[in-house]
């Protein structure tokens, strides 16, 4: 089966796209497709196709993935001569390199390949995926390194290749067309346009031969050649009455400016009642398999604890928190998360989070972080501490440049030993018993108990996870007893126990650096590094609440959380360096070996200005506040629709992109448009006068596009639930810190501010002594600046706690402060 889309499983609860789906124009337009495409003759006797044409399977197929599992060839491209050269050998994207010397005359997304496809008026046949994707090599071994496919794309189409995620504008386009025709999508995503790009039909991965009553890919091939040479009128007009119906479903407005009173209340309990009626009270989280872990849900869950817990309905903040905690837990005794070298893998094909698709992508990395964070504050157990910093030390020594820039993904497949001719998905992680006996001696058997390691292999706690035995005699590690009870039965301390297991995750890690890694894609979204950013800089504070001597164990290295700002830092620095123009104050959407042609897209904003609030927030310097509402500035003016509400996914500058989207939907990445929400409203509370009710006022009017959407799928939109609640707020609680900088009283302080969950709260630092930061502050709050001036203190900190125009008396040790901020919140 496919790569699965994020949002594959919720798009067609998108109440615009159901009506559209529902519509008779649109069914007429499905039928007259198929009979298009049914009423082809070809000169070999074919299956009949029926529309959608798509090879898209309930998860697991394992019948085609066997077939795949062969994956790739593992020898480098540049590790000898190439009997085919592309045009995508010019490019940076090292998922447009890995098919430079496909034998099809592959074309990178631009006017070159348009004006060629004019020319020869022959249609597009456009492939979108990522370096990453384990369906995507297994396309390419099957289809596009042979050359009687590419002989037929090359005579008939004009070829073009697409990295998702350098261009995810285009993928959004043609990802949508695919999903609205029947509600589920995927990567390697494979679309026919016609010149002047409307789509004529799709679908995800096409093996090449006929099978499973399916057709193949060279039949797809012949049987669209043929549409376009009989029936081609129909077919551009069906292409352009489809891209006509999605552009006016896809691009909402809203003439009222806000939502109805109550609305935002009853959709965060909606949305808190939906997820708990899917939660998994066996194995945690909430759905089924395949499991992806979504950190959008719980954030909303942690959220609506917050929330009720201030109400005073105590039993239902902690039923909602048990649900949250005993996920987080299981996620992170599962297979999904990577026990010896850190971080987490995609998703868990099976209920138990055991057997992952083993791919590592960055904003998985930066979301869990983040969640993994929220829970400690709340309860303090360094468990959920020590899973942070084992994804941030992670990420530290296998996922950042030279220059601070954090990486994008690191693949699933990879050679079984060097020299192999294949890759194999999950061969760099998954051990053989004797493997771990020979490396562990004498504590392999304690190991073994304790990670569920046996001698014919551990994939079999579920059906789904290797029904068709492709890890037959591998251990995919995973924790399925409590430390402690383990020790109690040996007789030994709990700590020598857990000492133990670090060392033996240090031996095991050695050996696998031997191993040939994964492929590494060390292209720099400027989106998923925003949501790094903001976990790091948050750690920085967070985590000075371990207790002192907390003892750490391998892959955890232990650093001073003082150092995750100063990598939160250097990873903005090296975007503002590097992608950030000073004259326009406009940011490009990625960099490999130089910027990349497409310029940044909603998300690369909103997500990097919460990471710039966040780096603010907790510690950093008034540069990275100035740059946010500079930032901030042009995201309105590039993507805001100032009449209707809401921001579109781009800019609407690129021709060739024929949809403008705003999007709301919160999958594996949260939604631009919920990110800018809570990014106004943070801004709201920190600046004042107009600026300030420009900011609230566009953040009501952005949620006022997605009211439907809001009170009929709120399960859909976790974190816009969120910011809809939070706009609701009548004032969140601000903490103003008054002092000298940088100093440990300052520092301490600031631990002390952030020591408590709590979402509706915001942070101010300032050093009246700082001309820099008092300009800022008197010419966007002049409020803050006298606040600084009448508190200042040479030798003290002093913190200010300011909620509903009222403030508590300064308070100048961090136990005082703690205190105030414990008190029950008044804005529920």
């Amino acid at each position: 089966m496919p790569c699965l889309s994020s949002s594959y499983s919720l798009l067609l609860q998108n109440s615009r796209l159901r009506t559209l789906l529902l519509s008779p124009s649109l069914h007429r337009f499905f039928s007259h497709r198929t009979n298009l495409l049914s009423s082809s003759t070809t000169s070999t006797h074919v299956p009949s196709l029926s529309w959608p044409f798509s090879t898209i399977f309930p998860r697991p197929f394992h019948s085609l993935k066997v077939l795949g599992m062969a994956g790739r060839p593992s020898t480098p491209a540049s590790s000898h001569s190439h009997k085919y050269s592309n045009r995508l050998a010019a490019e940076h994207s090292p998922y447009l390199l890995q098919h430079a010397h496909n034998p099809v005359d592959w074309y990178p997304w631009g006017e070159e390949a348009f004006a060629e496809a004019r020319k020869r008026d022959v249609p597009i046949f456009l492939s979108i995926g990522y370096s990453t994707c384990h369906w995507c090599h297994v396309m390419e071994v099957e289809s596009f390194e042979d050359e009687g496919v590419a002989k037929l794309l090359n005579d008939w189409f004009v070829s073009i290749k697409v990295d998702r995620e350098e261009r995810p504008d285009v993928d959004k386009v043609y990802m949508t067309y695919v999903q609205a025709l029947y509600g589920s999508g995927g990567w390697p995503l494979s679309v026919f346009l016609s010149p002047d790009l409307k789509p004529l039909m799709g679908g995800t991965y096409f093996p090449p031969d006929d099978k499973f009553g399916r057709p193949g890919f060279k039949t797809i091939l012949r049987k669209v050649k043929d549409a376009w040479d009989s029936k081609r009128d129909v077919l551009v007009k069906s292409g352009a009455f489809a891209i006509e119906q999605l552009s006016e479903a896809l691009s909402a407005s809203a003439s009222p400016s806000k939502l109805p009173d109550g609305l935002p209340q009853n959709a965060l309990r909606l949305c808190a009642e939906q997820l708990s009626g899917n939660y998994d009270s066996k194995y945690g989280g909430f759905g089924s398999a395949p499991k992806f872990p979504r950190p959008v849900e719980t954030q909303l869950m942690l959220y609506w604890s917050k929330k009720v817990e201030d109400t005073g309905k105590l039993h239902e903040a902690d039923e909602a928190l048990k649900k949250v905690f005993f996920s987080l837990q299981c996620m992170a005794k599962g297979g999904i998360h990577d026990h010896i070298g850190g971080g987490f893998h995609r998703y868990s094909v099976d209920e138990c989070w055991h057997v992952p698709h083993f791919e590592k992508m960055l904003y998985d990395q930066g979301q869990l972080a983040n969640v993994y964070l929220d829970a400690f504050s709340i309860t303090k157990d360094v468990f959920y501490s020590c899973v942070s910093r084992d994804i941030f030390d992670y990420l530290r020594r296998d996922m950042i440049g030279q220059e601070g820039e954090i990486f994008s993904a690191e693949d699933a497949d990879s050679a079984e030993s060097e020299g192999a001719t294949r890759k194999k998905e999950g061969a760099f992680y998954v051990w053989t018993n004797k493997e771990v006996e020979d490396i562990l001696g004498e504590h392999a058997t304690l190991f073994k108990n304790h990670y569920y390691i046996k001698p014919m292999g551990n994939c079999d706690l579920s059906r789904m996870s290797d029904p068709h035995h492709e890890f037959k005699g591998k251990n995919v590690l995973i924790e399925r007893h409590n430390p402690a009870e383990m020790a109690s039965k040996l007789g030994m301390p709990v700590e020598k126990y857990l000492d133990i297991l670090g060392e033996c995750r240090q031996k095991l890690f050695e050996v696998r650096l031997s191993r040939p890694r994964p492929h590494l894609d060390d292209k720099v979204i400027v989106s998923w590094n925003g949501l790094a950013i903001s976990s790091f800089a948050r750690a920085s504070k967070i985590l000075k609440g371990e207790n002192e001597g907390t003892k750490f164990e391998f892959p955890v290295v232990g650093y001073d959380p003082q150092e995750y700002m100063e990598v939160a830092e250097k990873a903005a620095s090296f975007i503002r360096r590097q992608l950030y123009n000073e004259q326009t104050r406009r940011l490009q959407h990625s960099f490999r070996n130089g910027p990349s042609k497409a310029p940044a897209f909603l998300d690369d904003y909103a997500f990097l200005i919460s990471g710039l609030l966040d780096i603010f927030e907790f510690g950093g310097g008034i540069k990275w506040l100035r740059w946010a509402t500079e930032l901030q500035d042009t995201q309105d003016g590039l993507f805001l629709d100032r009449e209707g509400g809401g921001y579109f996914n781009t800019a609407g500058e690129d021709p060739s992109v024929l949809l403008r989207v705003k999007e709301d939907h919160d999958g594996a990445e949260p939604s631009g448009n919920s990110v800018s929400a809570i990014n106004l409203v943070r801004l709201a509370s920190l600046v004042a006068g107009s600026k300030s009710d420009r900011y609230r006022q566009n953040a009501e009017h952005l949620l006022a596009v997605f009211e439907t959407r809001l009170k009929d799928m709120a399960m859909a939109v976790p974190l816009m639930c969120c910011a809809a609640d939070m706009v609701t707020v009548p004032s969140r609680k601000e903490v103003v810190l008054v002092g000298h900088k940088p100093s440990v009283e300052f520092e301490n302080m600031l631990v002390a501010a952030h020591a408590s969950y709590d979402p509706n709260k915001t942070v101010i630092h300032i050093d009246p002594s700082n001309k820099e930061e008092m300009d800022f502050w008197e010419g966007n709050n002049s409020n803050i600046a006298v606040m600084a001036k009448n508190n200042f203190v040479a030798d003290k900190v002093v913190a200010i706690v300011c909620q509903n125009f009222t403030c508590k008396a300064p308070v100048a040790d961090p136990e005082s402060l703690k205190v105030l901020l414990s008190l029950k919140s008044t804005s529920a």
